[in-house]
């Protein structure tokens, strides 16, 4: 079974990390909620509090498939400056592993190189901060192992993008069927 590892943090964007988290979970890829401000319990940018599976001290080590970014704000800035979460990110990168990350989001990933010479897209707003990247206006880019999206109204389409990639068209298509989702 696929894993993947959702880093949530204080005003993330609620909808863009749990919509696109239930949707992996429907397709039965197991995801972990890891939380990088030291405590289980974040509220994100609209005021929802959410409890994660694990702090990020708790991981024992990168046996995720996918490390998955969600974006909001100050969510992405408490992302970005935690180191951890960087090294983890580079580390899970130059091992071929998958990234996602949707909406100002991807800006982790381009400051950290991980974009260079790739095709992305982000929040309107945030494409200089997508350092090399060649970035597209379009809701979800896949280019090579980084998948990114555009903002919160492209959440399920990036979550039916992850299940396509770690099992298969079908069960994404059978997936978009059950939730009655036609875009």
């Amino acid at each position: 079974m696929a894993k993947v590892y959702a880093f949530v943090s204080d005003g993330m964007e609620e909808v863009e990390c749990l919509a696109t988290c239930d949707v992996l979970v429907r397709a039965g890829i197991e995801v972990k909620l890891v939380s990088v401000t030291g405590k289980r319990e974040v509220t994100g940018s609209h005021g929802f509090t959410i409890t994660a599976d694990l702090v990020f001290e708790e991981l024992a080590g990168d046996d995720a498939d996918v490390l998955f970014l969600p974006g909001g704000m100050p969510g992405t800035a408490n992302l970005t400056e935690h180191e951890g979460l960087a090294a983890l990110l580079k580390k899970h990168a130059a091992t071929g592993k998958r990234l996602a990350a949707i909406c100002a989001a991807p800006s982790v990933l381009g400051g950290l190189g991980l974009l260079e010479g790739r095709r992305a897209t982000c929040f309107p707003g945030w494409e200089e901060k997508l350092l090399g990247a060649e970035v597209l206006k379009e809701g979800v880019v896949t280019d090579g192992t980084v998948t990114t999206g555009r903002g919160m109204g492209w959440s399920l389409d990036l979550g039916l993008e992850l299940v396509r990639l770690l099992i298969d068209e079908e069960t994404a298509k059978s997936l978009k069927t059950k939730i009655q989702y036609d875009r």
